[in-house]
C-alpha cells in the first residue's frame, strides 16, 4: 500500500503543489488582515492546507487517467507510472475519490460562500484535462484554474468577493497560463501530430514564448497593484523585485532555439517565485503589525 501511494505521489508531482499553495495562503493573509484587520486563525490555514492539497491532487489524478492514452504514445511521459503498468486506474480512482472527499470536507469548514462556488472550483479542476481535445486555449482554461487558489484562499476567510480578491485572481492566471504556455513547448510537435490543441502547436513555440511574455508583464503589474490597494509596505516590494528578477530570468532561459533549460524555467524559477510572495508577504504583515 505504501509502495502505492509513493508511486501515486511521484505521478502527481505531489512536491508541486508549491506552486499555487503559496498564493492561497497569501490570499487567506491579505483578505484577512486588509477586511477584517488580523491574521488568520490556524484552523483557517489548516482547512485551507487541506483543501489545496485534495483539489489539486484530484486534478491532477484525474488528469493522468483521462490522458493515459496519450501519454503511452508521448516519448517524454510514456514512463509515467499508469502507461507504464506501476499503478492500475481502478487504484487511482480511489484516491481520486478520497482527494475530492477531503477537498469537501475542508471546504465545508470554510466560509458558506466557498461551500457554494465549489462546484465551479470543481468545474475546471476537471473540465482542464479535456480542453486540449478541442481548443489552443487550455493554458488560458489551466491559468483560471490556479488563480482559484489565492480567490479561495481570500474567500475562505472573508466570505466575500472583493475588487482586491478579483485582482490577485487574474494575476496568478495570468502567471499560470504563462509557465503553461512555456512547458507546453516541448511537446508542439507531439501535438500538431497528435492532432491535440495547444497555442505552441497552432502558432508556433515563438508565438507561444512571445505570448507567455506578455502574460508575465501582466503578471507584473498585478503584483505591483496589490501594493497599493492592500497598503502593503517595503518589505513586499523586496519580494516583488526578487519574483520580476525571477520572472526575467525565466524567459532568458528558454528560447525558440534552445527549450534545454525549459524545466529549469519551469519548476524551479516558478516554485521559487510563489514561496518568494508569500514569505515576503507574510513577513510584512507580521512586521506592520507590531510597529
Amino acid at each position: 500500500m505504501f509502495t502505492k501511494l509513493k508511486i501515486f505521489l511521484e505521478m502527481i508531482k505531489f512536491e508541486h503543489s508549491v506552486f499555487a499553495l503559496p498564493f492561497a495562503f497569501m490570499g487567506a493573509i491579505l483578505g484577512s488582515v486588509v477586511w477584517q484587520g488580523h491574521l488568520p486563525s490556524w484552523a483557517q490555514i489548516g482547512w485551507i492546507t487541506l483543501a489545496m492539497v485534495g483539489a489539486r491532487t484530484a486534478a491532477m489524478a484525474l488528469n493522468r487517467v483521462i490522458d493515459q492514452a496519450i501519454d503511452k504514445r508521448n516519448p517524454r511521459t510514456e514512463n509515467r507510472a499508469i502507461p507504464a503498468g506501476l499503478i492500475s486506474i481502478p487504484q487511482v480512482i480511489l484516491y481520486i475519490i478520497i482527494s475530492f472527499a477531503v477537498l469537501f470536507w475542508a471546504t465545508y469548514h470554510l466560509s458558506a460562500l466557498s461551500m457554494k462556488l465549489l462546484p465551479i472550483a470543481v468545474f475546471f479542476l476537471v473540465i482542464y484535462s479535456y480542453t486540449k481535445r478541442f481548443t489552443w486555449t487550455c493554458h488560458f482554461v489551466l491559468g483560471l484554474t490556479l488563480g482559484l487558489a489565492p480567490l479561495g484562499g481570500w474567500i475562505a476567510v472573508t466570505g466575500e468577493f472583493t475588487w482586491s480578491s478579483i485582482i490577485f485572481f487574474l494575476t496568478v492566471a495570468c502567471w499560470s497560463a504563462g509557465f503553461d504556455l512555456i512547458y507546453a513547448c516541448q511537446d508542439a510537435e507531439f501535438d500538431r501530430k497528435e492532432g491535440l490543441h495547444s497555442l505552441p502547436s497552432r502558432f508556433g513555440i515563438k508565438a507561444a514564448l512571445h505570448t507567455a511574455r506578455v502574460l508575465h508583464v501582466l503578471t507584473a503589474i498585478g503584483l505591483v497593484s496589490l501594493f497599493f490597494i492592500t497598503h502593503l509596505s517595503w518589505l513586499y516590494l523586496v519580494g516583488l523585485v526578487i519574483a520580476y528578477i525571477l520572472l526575467f530570468k525565466e524567459h532568458r532561459l528558454v528560447t525558440p532555439q534552445d527549450l534545454s533549460k525549459l524545466n529549469t524555467a519551469f519548476f524551479t524559477m516558478n516554485g521559487v517565485l510563489s514561496l518568494v510572495m508569500f514569505t515576503f508577504t507574510l513577513l510584512d504583515v507580521l512586521v506592520s503589525k507590531h510597529s
